[in-house]
């Protein structure tokens, strides 16, 4: 498998669940009953902020860091990111034994730099804008001669990712409708790959912010339009759709549906508050999806990938 261009096949996502399965998680599934009345359907969520470092992006990052080579990984592996993938790259490099070279957007939570750090990265902070962490990480990679590890536009780290659709699917084989949030994509795409693979008729749903709707927008165009100054609380999903993503979501995800910044906050909070669980905004993207109504639920069996838990408690959005 090409680790950047070519399409993951389940093939790939079945090797990556086993070359995982020693150092991630298999996280918890849970239900509520209060949920599934308010929605009206059976609802399943696979619960990734139980994930080491508190999210999802682990599966993809200790995917494409213990597939390196030995020459690959000698010199180290960089990357750019806001927080979980920074975490997550840390941490299975520190297992791995090599070092790690994040790049950190100036706004990027305080909690999830804090935690990059005692992971033992180098943090390296730039503004916060796509084009000055790419800069930042060329000059980082021309420095230290890392292996520069996508936070979504690598074939490795969506394999990885779809591991947690692919679990899902074998504790819950009869689910309807899964739905995951959308920002780079790496997610989506490989929880697109999992299902339709596993069960093809099984109906797969992005859900993102409308601050940030490039996946929406460019899903319906047929081509990818870049995000332009995301303005959202879901700082997971601020990121622009990757071209290999893009391509997998075109051709195996039946929709991608949008909700607005109140609702994201109201459903972050009531998951809080009625289920007793810390989520991040991101991915209580697609709660609300199923709360406003976006996506049918009603008499269904649905799957959410609960992406993260990675909360700045000194900064909550109520």
């Amino acid at each position: 498998m090409n680790k950047e261009t070519e399409i993951p096949t389940i093939d790939d996502i079945r090797k990556a669940h086993q070359l995982i399965s020693e150092h991630a998680h298999r996280t918890p599934v849970f239900s509520s009953k209060q949920m599934n009345e308010k929605s009206g359907g059976q609802i399943f969520f696979k619960c990734e902020n139980f994930q080491k470092v508190g999210a999802f992006k682990f599966r993809g990052a200790s995917n494409a860091i213990f597939s390196l080579s030995e020459d690959e990984a000698s010199k180290g592996v960089a990357t750019h990111s806001s927080g979980n993938h920074a975490q997550a790259v840390a941490l299975a490099a520190k297992m791995k034994g090599i070092p790690a070279y994040i790049v950190m957007p100036e706004n990027a939570p305080k909690v999830k730099v804090k935690a990059v750090k005692n992971y033992g990265a180098e943090v390296t902070f730039c503004e916060s804008t796509l084009e000055a962490r790419e800069t930042t990480l060329d000059q980082v990679v021309e420095r230290t001669g890392a292996t520069f590890i996508h936070p979504y536009d690598d074939a490795r780290i969506i394999a990885g990712q779809g591991t947690a659709a692919l679990e899902l699917l074998e504790d819950h084989p009869d689910l309807d409708v899964i739905i995951a949030p959308v920002g780079g994509g790496g997610l989506l795409s490989g929880t697109a790959l999992a299902a339709r693979s596993i069960k093809p008729d099984i109906l797969v749903i992005g859900a993102e912010p409308k601050n940030a709707d490039d996946a929406y927008r460019s899903f319906k165009a047929g081509e990818l339009i870049p995000v332009q100054n995301p303005d959202t609380i879901a700082d997971g999903l601020r990121t622009s759709l990757g071209k290999l993503p893009f391509s997998i979501i075109t051709e195996y995800v039946d929709d991608i549906v949008t909700v607005p910044e109140e609702s994201i906050v109201e459903a972050m909070r009531y998951i809080w508050e009625r289920l007793n669980m810390i989520i991040e905004a991101s991915c209580a993207v697609p709660v609300a999806a199923v709360f406003d109504g976006k996506v049918d639920v009603k008499g269904k069996k649905v799957g959410i990938i609960i992406t993260g838990g990675n909360v700045d408690l000194d900064n909550l959005p109520w």
